[in-house]
């Protein structure tokens, strides 16, 4: 709805209605639509991984709706295949000769519904599109639209007929995020709605589009970050490597993922600065699903969330940074 440049206040304007229309849809999960809004506003992919009937399908549709982007979703299956995502190339009787058609792939926000069905090789088919925004068939190479966002789903308790995801594309998400079950209050609601609404069908109304959500992107690369907070995300990284828990610790691009995230977070809430709360607010779904924990501990329930949090008390906060003042 708009092609102008943003400013960082409304950015943050943007960022609330955006989350009051999908919360219109999504009852009772503040913080995780917050960090989902994060990763979209950063310019990365998301996993929801949280137990089925969560609302993590209907999240994804609200946001492509509030966003004003196409929307499109797949669900994954055993027998899907590279092409059934990325398309392929077709026999044009009527040219006599062969077209490319695209797949699903090509949409603003995609839907990658139980990623954790299909097997690798068509896991594999999004890694260049999630990491190059670009898709390539036959040795032809197609650009994918913009802004493109992928939000996956997986069920992380149900193990049969699925295929784990292998540590080179779950490090392609910026976030990994779980809803958690609702309250009991929370729980009604959802029921209360729709009973009111006498429908099962939810629609949310468009805030902006791809060309406003694209300015808002661009805005948030003014962020003012002080060192202190760009060494602290290093700092945090580096010491999941350093933990004896760990087997393989955070890359540089889970320090990055937490910087720019914690920039887009600050946003979100109404600051054109980043302090250190917002590193901590983001730090868990940043950085848990890039640690692999020693197979011995798994028993005792240590799992790279534990290990975040634990990084999280050993390493030293830095000062307010700043910034704050205005």
């Amino acid at each position: 709805m708009t092609d102008r440049e943003l400013d960082l206040s409304e950015v943050s304007a943007l960022s609330r209605q955006v989350l009051e229309r999908v919360s219109e849809a999504v009852v009772g999960k503040a913080d995780a639509l917050e960090l989902v809004l994060a990763g979209i506003l950063a310019g990365g992919h998301v996993l929801l991984e949280d137990y089925p009937g969560l609302a993590k399908t209907l999240a994804a549709r609200s946001f492509a709706q509030a966003l004003g982007l196409e929307f499109r979703r797949v669900q994954f299956t055993p027998d899907l295949l590279p092409s059934d995502v990325t398309g392929a190339f077709v026999y044009d009787q009527k040219e006599s000769e062969f077209a490319f058609r695209p797949g699903p792939i090509f949409t603003g926000l995609l839907l990658a519904d139980e990623i954790n069905r299909t097997p690798p090789k068509t896991q594999a088919a999004l890694l260049e599109s999630m990491q190059e925004h670009q898709v390539t068939v036959e040795g032809q190479t197609f650009p994918l639209p913009t802004p493109f966002h992928v939000l996956a789903t997986a069920n992380p308790v149900e193990y049969e007929g699925t295929y784990p995801l292998p540590e080179a594309q779950l490090d392609r998400f910026m976030l990994r995020i779980g809803f958690g079950y609702p309250s009991a209050e929370e729980e009604w609601e959802v029921l209360r709605r729709r009973m009111s609404r006498r429908k099962e069908d939810q629609t949310v109304e468009a805030i902006t589009d791809a060309a406003g959500l694209l300015a808002a992107q661009r805005a948030i690369e003014t962020v003012t970050v002080d060192d202190t907070v760009g060494q602290y995300c290093v700092e945090l990284a580096a010491a999941t490597r350093r933990d004896s828990q760990v087997l393989v610790g955070a890359s540089p691009r889970g320090s990055l993922a937490l910087l720019l995230t914690a920039r887009s977070y600050a946003v979100i809430r109404g600051r054109d600065y980043v302090v250190p709360e917002d590193v901590k607010a983001v730090a868990v779904p940043a950085l848990a699903h890039r640690i692999t924990v020693r197979p011995e501990l798994w028993l005792h329930e240590v799992t790279g969330a534990t290990v975040v949090r634990s990084v999280l008390g050993s390493v030293p906060t830095p000062p307010t940074v700043v910034g704050a003042s205005r």
